[in-house]
Formats: structure tokens, sequence, C-alpha cells
């Protein structure tokens, strides 16, 4: 197993990063039993766009409200995919309003911190994301 499937398989490190591209993520978690689940933002601006583009990539149920209190809790059930884990793979969200931004990333924060209680691995992952993001490796020591 290599050094990023172990950290998205790792409990412990559950949360909410960023990375320069996805293609590492793609390759670490193609043998794995971790559910990729990538989301294009592409001309999403506000948080209407968000919910919607969220809930189709998703799959969220029918019951799902379209709303902060719903984002969170579908996040926190995901029953529909069956997975050892969760990587949600979020891209083109640079048009994302900053004050949408901060809360779906709290909301990611808070679903990563549910998962991680429960012994299961959730990880949010922007592609080219917010800077104060932490990094989920760093680019070089996984180059070489």
């Amino acid at each position: 197993m290599g050094k990023l499937l172990q950290r998205l398989s790792d409990v412990k490190r559950s949360g909410v990063y960023r990375v320069a591209r996805p293609q590492e993520v793609l390759d670490a978690t193609k043998e794995s039993r971790l559910q990729v689940l990538p989301i294009s933002l592409a001309g999403v601006r506000d948080k209407a766009g968000l919910l919607a583009t969220l809930g189709r990539a998703l799959r969220f149920p029918a019951w799902f409200g379209a709303n902060w209190d719903a984002l969170e809790d579908c996040l926190t059930d995901l029953s529909w995919i069956d997975a050892a884990g969760y990587v949600l793979l979020i891209e083109q969200s640079a048009d994302l309003a900053q004050d949408d931004v901060s809360v779906f990333t709290d909301i990611l924060a808070s679903a990563a911190r549910h998962w991680a209680a429960r012994g299961m691995p959730f990880f949010a992952v922007f592609v080219a994301g917010p800077p104060n993001l932490p990094p989920l490796f760093r680019e070089e020591a996984h180059r070489r």
C-alpha cells in the first residue's frame, strides 16, 4: 500500500484538505475499497447551486432538503454508498462565494469527525482549493 493510500485509509487523519491535481488521489485509490466521489463545481457560484450539485453528485435521497442542515445530515449518513471510506474529490470551486466555501468546509470537517468517531475514513479534498486548507501531502515528498 502506498503512502497516500495509507493516509487516506487512516481514520485519524480524516478531514478537509487540498491538492494541486486530482491524479495522485485517483491513482492511490484505484485498487482500494475507498469510494472516490468526484464533484465538479464548475459554474457554481452560490449556496443553491452548491447544494443542487452535491445532491446530484452524491446521489442524495429524495428527503434531502437542500439546506445546510440537510447537507450535514446526508454527509453523515451516506448509507446508499457502499464503501470502506469516502474521498470527496472537489474540483473547480474557485467561483463559489467565500461565505459558502467557509460554511461548506465547516460541514465537511464536521462530517469527517463524525465518520472518524465511527472508524470510517472520510476525506474532502479540494483540487487547487482554498490556500487556507492543509495540503493532503507534500508534493515534493510524493514525487520521490
